[in-house]
C-alpha cells in the first residue's frame, strides 16, 4: 500500500481567516458556522490522489475536532489524531494503539504534569490548560513566544518539545511526534512507499520519515533541521494545490 500522510490545517484546509480565493468549498462546520475550507482545485486533486494511494490525515486535532472535517472525497479509512497518539480506523479509536502511545510517553509524564502547572501560572494565558488524553498539553497565550521560552528553560529538553503556532502553545513528549506515528503505522499496516506534506515544526519528523515530502516556500529557513529531501513549493499558488500537483507528478 502506498500512503500519503498529510497535515490538515494550513496544509490541505484553511480557516475562514485565510484568503484562498472564491472558488472554495466548506469542509468544517462548528456551532452552525462554516469555519474551514478547501479550494475547488484542491478537491479535484484530492480525488485523483485518492485513486492512487491511501490518504492518512495526521493532525494535532483531537478525535472530536477531526470528526468535524469532511473533505467530500468519500471514506478515509485511517487517520492519526492527537499528534499521532490516537489511530482512527473508520472513525473509531484503536484502543491498542492508544495504550501503546501512553506507554511510549510514560517517561515524560512528570515533565508534562510540570508543564501543566507552569502554564496554569502563566500570566499571559487566555485559555484553559488542556492535557489532551494524557498525551500532550495545550493552551493559548497572549505572548506565546515568551511562554515557550519559559517552558523550554524549565522543562527537561530530553523529555519534552515545546511549540507555538500563533497564540497556541503546545508541550509534547519526545516520544510523541508525527514521524514516530508514521513509522508505527507503516509497521502496523504495511506501507510500500510514503509521501508526506506539512507546514509547521510539528510536521518535520513526518516529512523526514517519508520517501517524498512537501512543504511550503521558505520552510527550510524556518526549520533549519529539515532534511534536504523535503521539497519546498514555489509559493505562487495555494500550498494545498501546489503540493497535490507535485505529488501526482512525482510519486
Amino acid at each position: 500500500m502506498d500512503v500519503f500522510y498529510t497535515d490538515l490545517d494550513h496544509t490541505l484546509i484553511y480557516s475562514y481567516k485565510h484568503d484562498i480565493g472564491r472558488e472554495k468549498r466548506s469542509v468544517e462546520i462548528y456551532k452552525g458556522r462554516e469555519v474551514s475550507f478547501i479550494t475547488e482545485k484542491t478537491y479535484r486533486l484530492l480525488l485523483e490522489v485518492k485513486k492512487r494511494m491511501c490518504i492518512v490525515p495526521v493532525t494535532t486535532r483531537t478525535t472530536e475536532q477531526y470528526g468535524r472535517i469532511d473533505l467530500g472525497i468519500g471514506k478515509i479509512t485511517y487517520a492519526l489524531v492527537c499528534n499521532g497518539g490516537v489511530l482512527l480506523k473508520d472513525g473509531q479509536e484503536d484502543p491498542a494503539w492508544y495504550e501503546q502511545s501512553l506507554q511510549l510517553v510514560r517517561e515524560s509524564r512528570n515533565e508534562m504534569e510540570r508543564a501543566v502547572w507552569l502554564l496554569e501560572q502563566e500570566k499571559s494565558r487566555m485559555f484553559e490548560v488542556r492535557y489532551i488524553k494524557q498525551l500532550f498539553v495545550f493552551t493559548k497565550c497572549r505572548f506565546p513566544q515568551d511562554a515557550v521560552r519559559c517552558l523550554k528553560h524549565a522543562l527537561h529538553p530530553s523529555k519534552t518539545d515545546v511549540f507555538s503556532n500563533g497564540e497556541k502553545v503546545y508541550v509534547v513528549p519526545k516520544n510523541l511526534n508525527k514521524g514516530m506515528a508514521a513509522a508505527r503505522f507503516q509497521q502496523a499496516v504495511g506501507v510500500k512507499k510514503s509521501a508526506a506534506a506539512g507546514d509547521s515544526a510539528f510536521d518535520v519528523p513526518m516529512l523526514e520519515q517519508a520517501d517524498l515530502a512537501m512543504a511550503p516556500a521558505g520552510y527550510g529557513r524556518i526549520n533549519a533541521g529539515t532534511s534536504a529531501s523535503v521539497y519546498e513549493m514555489s509559493g505562487k499558488h495555494v500550498f494545498s494545490e501546489e503540493l497535490l500537483e507535485f505529488l501526482l507528478d512525482n510519486f
